[in-house]
């Protein structure tokens, strides 16, 4: 049978009006016609019956529209779920970030796809602070929206998304927290908190230094294992920390000043996923997280800093 004269029978049935069906099959009034005469012909007896004024189904033609809805509207899925399954959109995307400004890109570039393509599940967790590239290497992220640098061989960098400078987050009894800004050569008179866990020596070094840029030493502070832990120590004066300037407006709290950083690189924040693991999922969250951060500011380190 001709899935055209099915589909015209079934638009027909719903709308009771040959110039609405012609309108929403794209075709002429003609046409409609033709197909419901032909499928007439084929039935044997009349499916609607028509006056100048109405069109309305008759008893045959109530009881094959029942039966045929629920086949047609199966076969129509079945093709849409073949065509998203085709695109590699349909299923569960597992993201990670690891920073609360990129949780919110993360959450905003979810929140966009879940109206635009609900066929696509977006999963988020927080990357953990000790362990920055394992979840993904193990596949328990697909990818991880997260703050560079980062020279991993195995794993793929998108474009830049967003950048932001760093401020130094330090007890509010210290000496450098009345300060305007500090330098990169400020942070030998304040030990910096140590991470603990499998961290690259370059991605320690950048966020936690030993030395200043002109060779002085930075004492270590106590490791911790989680960012709230690294605000309970640097509040009690147990050392300092450095961070993106977000975390001024994401974690304001009684006894930490944050302070800008002068002269030091800014963070960028990119998507990461498995070198060879890219999909068309991939893509789309990448596409949709672009708009997200065309529309973010960068957080100001000077605006509104708790002191």
């Amino acid at each position: 049978m001709d899935q055209n004269e099915l589909t015209c029978f079934l638009v027909l049935a719903e709308e009771l009006h040959f110039g609405r069906t012609a309108t929403r099959l794209h075709l002429s009034r003609a046409r409609v016609s033709q197909l419901i005469q032909k499928l007439e012909r084929r039935v044997g007896a009349p499916l609607f019956t028509r006056t100048s004024r109405s069109v309305a189904l008759t008893t045959l033609g109530s009881r094959l529209r029942d039966d045929l809805e629920p086949h047609h509207r199966g076969i129509e899925n079945a093709l849409a779920r073949a065509v998203t399954s085709a695109r590699g959109i349909e299923g569960v995307l597992h993201v990670g970030f690891s920073t609360p400004l990129a949780g919110e890109m993360v959450m905003k570039a979810t929140e966009k796809l879940r109206t635009l393509h609900p066929e696509l599940t977006v999963e988020v967790c927080e990357v953990p602070f000790s362990d920055p590239y394992g979840m993904l290497r193990r596949g328990e992220f697909d990818l991880q929206l997260t703050d560079f640098p980062v020279h991993e061989s195995d794993l793929t960098r998108g474009p830049t998304l967003l950048a932001e400078d760093r401020v130094l987050a330090i007890s509010t009894g210290h000496h450098l927290a009345g300060r305007d800004s500090v330098t990169l050569e400020d942070l030998a008179e304040v030990p910096l908190l140590t991470i603990a866990g499998d961290i690259p020596g370059y991605w320690r070094e950048h966020r936690l230094p030993t030395h200043t840029p002109s060779g002085r030493p930075i004492a270590s502070g106590p490791s911790v294992t989680n960012f709230q832990e690294a605000l309970t120590l640097v509040a009690g004066g147990n050392g300092a920390l450095l961070a993106g300037a977000h975390v001024a407006l994401y974690h304001g709290r009684p006894g930490i000043s944050y302070v800008p950083v002068e002269g030091d690189m800014p963070l960028g924040y990119n998507l990461m996923w498995r070198a060879g693991g890219g999909n068309r999922a991939i893509e789309l969250f990448g596409r949709t997280a672009r708009e997200v951060a065309r529309d973010m500011a960068p957080a100001d380190p000077r605006r509104a800093l708790p002191r």
